[in-house]
């Protein structure tokens, strides 16, 4: 019963569409309808700016985190956190607030390992980062560091942590897909480093 209660929980809070309240109620514009029309915080940053990017970036990993930490908050040792705290992710993804048509998961699934591992989180910015300014695209940057996140869990060797990180990873991929081509097409699109 505490699953089902803490899955619930952890799909609507994943299923807030930071990037549709951001732009509706501080720029009266819906996010959906430019850019890649993606409810994410990269779509975010290219049409809202950094401010609003900002903003959404840090909700919409704090919506992971506070999901997989659910049980620890209730102190039910029965609930592993970070099974909730996929939820949340496929909240994101698939938000009952915006029509089924999220983001890209990439925020709320590193909410979802701060929550239960800060020092992986750590690992996963600073990945995200480097590639990030080596190659300009936000999208493989992303990609990459899911693979260097199960990387780590493997050398870590903590099942259950590879486990969700390889699904969330996977999760990340997918969402990708159009990314993927573009950039094998060398039409995706780079940031500019000022």
């Amino acid at each position: 019963m505490e699953y089902i209660i803490f899955i619930i929980l952890a799909y609507l809070l994943g299923s807030i569409p930071t990037g549709l309240i951001v732009g509706k109620l501080g720029y009266q514009k819906d996010i959906r309808e430019h850019g890649s029309g993606n409810l994410g915080a990269t779509n975010t940053f290219r049409v809202l700016g950094i401010k609003a990017g900002i903003i959404v970036t840090v909700v919409d990993i704090l919506k992971g985190t506070l999901a997989a930490t659910l049980p620890i908050i209730f102190q039910i040792d029965s609930v592993y956190p970070l099974a909730i705290g996929v939820f949340a992710v496929v909240g994101h993804m698939l938000p009952i607030f915006a029509k089924f048509k999220g983001g890209k998961a990439v925020a709320t699934s590193a909410g979802v390992i701060l929550g239960v591992n800060p020092l992986l989180f750590a690992i996963m910015i600073a990945s995200f980062l480097i590639i990030l300014y080596l190659s300009k695209y936000v999208s493989l940057a992303s990609m990459v560091t899911g693979i260097i996140t199960i990387i780590v869990t493997i050398i870590q060797r903590d099942l259950g942590l590879m486990i969700v990180t390889s699904l969330l990873t996977a999760f990340v991929i997918y969402r990708h897909k159009a990314n993927i081509k573009r950039i094998i097409n060398k039409t995706e699109p780079k940031i500019k480093w000022m």
